[in-house]
């Protein structure tokens, strides 16, 4: 049966699943994965606020995480529909689509972790999200967004809020990781925040109205720093 989601308006039940989700003590271990981000501060290519500003903003308009939004609204409908078969296919698409296999491990490692906490956690009463996220034959790892658009759409939460606070929150974690790595202070880290704001709405709009065909990255300097960050010697993050 498919599921009718809230259109744009969220309760206050639905707004603290939210932030429950995306705030720092929900294990999906995000603090772990720097995203390529490493290589680039110990290569030079960001040595400040300015450029992390810039280099989170490509991101925002033409890579990992206008990929992973449009990922993630593609899972939302098909949540919202119980389309279990068209869920696995993005599973397998999704699965396709990182360019390392670091990257490959962030995104899957937190899926996974996702799916399992809101599983044990919240109750499931139509069986929606428990199916979607079991594990079919041979099965296509799950990356992030696709677990955070089945969750959202399986409890009834609005897609446009989903999308910003997951954009909001992949944004965060890269500006912690950023503070700890060039090094930056906090303030500068929150300075970043405040101008990504309108990029990261901005983001969220066209990943809403956006189709599967919409795919595609033109982030080739972040595979290079993926790639590198595989043999980088001294190492804080994993990714």
């Amino acid at each position: 049966m498919a599921l009718r989601a809230m259109g744009t308006r969220m309760d206050e039940g639905g707004l603290f699943r939210l932030l429950t989700w995306f705030s720092p003590a929900f294990p999906t271990g995000a603090f772990s994965f720097s995203h390529g981000l490493e290589w680039a501060v110990e290569a030079g290519l960001l040595r400040d606020e300015t450029e992390l500003v810039a280099w989170l903003a490509d991101l925002l308009a033409h890579g990992t995480l206008a990929q992973d939004a449009l990922l993630l609204a593609s899972a939302y409908r098909a949540a919202a529909a119980a389309d279990r078969q068209a869920f696995i296919s993005l599973r397998a698409l999704a699965a396709a689509l990182p360019a390392t296999a670091e990257l490959l491990l962030e995104t899957t490692s937190q899926g996974a972790a996702f799916a399992r906490t809101c599983l044990a956690a919240w109750a499931d009463p139509r069986g929606v999200l428990s199916a979607l996220l079991s594990e079919p034959e041979a099965p296509p790892p799950l990356v992030l967004p696709l677990a955070v658009g089945a969750a959202a759409a399986a409890h009834g939460l609005p897609l446009k809020p989903t999308l910003l606070a997951f954009l909001h929150a992949s944004a965060s974690n890269l500006v912690s990781a950023a503070i700890r790595l060039v090094p930056l202070g906090q303030t500068a880290g929150q300075r970043a925040l405040a101008a990504l704001e309108p990029l990261v709405r901005a983001a969220a709009q066209r990943a809403q109205g956006a189709q599967l065909e919409d795919l595609g990255t033109a982030s080739l300097v972040l595979d290079w720093c993926s790639l590198s960050h595989e043999t980088q010697y001294t190492r804080l993050f994993r990714s």
